[in-house]
């Protein structure tokens, strides 16, 4: 469905703020434009680190197979390509990476790393809410700290289930609810106090990485985005999270 079909009188969260449903798209992209250049250094220097361990886990999960082998994956809002460029390295010859992402200057910053490093990545210009792809037409669908920015998750959960092929799998890694006593309260003094900070003095833009933020506290708990994906027809639903409850890697087949 295109923003313009959108009901003008619903709204989305965008972080904190109520706006309109239509609207919000817009402003994440605006985000998005603003830190591309830096987002892969700003997840190195805000997690310490930790999003590679936590990318490993979800390529593992993947489990791309070594050999000739035929093996689709498309990953979703990874302009940059960071997941899909782990997934090639770790698959063999028949491993095909398609990257979509709604943001022109993430996929700019995906395409010219992919270049230098010589791998053969398809990075298409993609609404998760509208995939201009074929039904059933991938082995796996991924997104990395992406579903939390789309307007509609139900309806991009509705799109990822369509192209995933029978026996499909699809795998989202996302900031989840810290659960572990006392950690919750340094992770909340770590996140509003510390991370805007860094955000101004690396890419110049503190409001984007305080959206960043508040756009984590209004994800849904992991149980709750289970019942969403299995809303949406995935099966063997399932979640895992990591860190104390930093972060849950999601999982769900087409069956």
């Amino acid at each position: 469905m295109s923003r313009s079909t959108v009901n003008a009188s619903s709204e989305a969260d965008f972080g904190f703020r109520k706006v309109p449903l239509g609207d919000k798209q817009a402003l994440v992209d605006d985000v998005f434009h603003s830190v591309a250049r830096r987002y892969d250094l700003m997840n190195d220097l805000l997690s310490g680190g930790l999003h590679r361990p936590w990318k490993e886990a979800l390529v593992t999960a993947i489990n791309p197979p070594k050999g000739d082998r035929a093996f689709s994956v498309l990953d979703l809002a990874g302009g940059t390509g960071d997941v899909a460029f782990r997934t090639i390295e770790r698959g063999g010859s028949g491993t095909r990476v398609t990257v979509g992402d709604i943001n022109t200057e993430m996929l700019a910053v995906g395409r010219e790393r992919a270049a230098k490093l010589g791998h053969d990545i398809d990075f298409i210009e993609a609404n998760a809410e509208a995939l201009p792809l074929p039904d059933k037409s991938f082995d796996a669908v991924t997104i990395a700290f992406g579903i939390r920015n789309v307007p509609r998750i139900d309806v991009a959960l509705a799109e990822i289930h369509r192209v995933l092929r029978i026996g499909g799998h699809f795998l989202c890694l996302e900031f989840s609810s810290v659960d572990v006593p006392g950690l919750d309260r340094l992770y909340d003094l770590y996140s509003f106090n510390v991370i805007p900070r860094v955000g101004r003095a690396v890419t110049g833009d503190a409001e984007a990485y305080r959206y960043l933020v508040e756009s984590i506290r209004k994800f849904p708990r992991p149980e709750q985005f289970a019942a969403m994906m299995r809303a949406a027809g995935l099966r063997r639903v399932s979640f895992e999270t990591m860190t104390g409850g930093v972060v849950a890697l999601h999982s769900g087949w087409r069956l």
